[in-house]
């Protein structure tokens, strides 16, 4: 099997530009959490982002969801902040849940959890941060739709 590669710079900023919802797996209310930090970023850049946290009933002005079995709307991209076992279960829902791309924050990497989204249609990005992504390609503001 090879090895994981993450997608062009290119393609990122396709995905990055085409995607308007993010669902943030491991999503937290503590503002000292990397994942409390990327999410206030991505919603200043103009991302609805959905926390997915079992243990949280609301971050920063969202309302927070178990799983993304039980988020009501469409996901384009899964960003998952937990431990890289955990990532394969979160790679079949996101696969079950028809999101475009499951995305590893930096220092999770997991093959198996890749080639399932993979299999599934998904893009995958392992061991990179989505928000110093975003500043690094210079991807534009969401504007809302009227």
């Amino acid at each position: 099997m090879m090895a994981h590669a993450n997608p062009s710079d290119q393609e990122l900023r396709q995905l990055l530009t085409d995607a308007t919802v993010i669902a943030m797996v491991g999503a937290s209310s503590d503002p000292d959490k990397a994942s409390h930090g990327i999410m206030r970023k991505l919603q200043h850049a103009g991302y609805r982002v959905i926390p997915v946290n079992p243990t949280e009933t609301e971050i920063l002005g969202e309302r927070s969801y178990p799983s993304l079995l039980d988020v009501p709307e469409r996901i384009d991209i899964v960003d998952v902040f937990r431990r890289a076992e955990d990532t394969p279960g979160i790679a079949d829902d996101a696969v079950t849940i028809g999101a475009k791309a499951l995305w590893l924050q930096t220092g999770i990497v997991n093959e198996e959890a890749a080639e399932r989204a993979a299999k599934g249609g998904l893009t995958v990005v392992m061991d990179a941060c989505i928000g110093a992504t975003h500043s690094l390609l210079r991807i534009p503001r969401k504007t809302a739709h009227a």
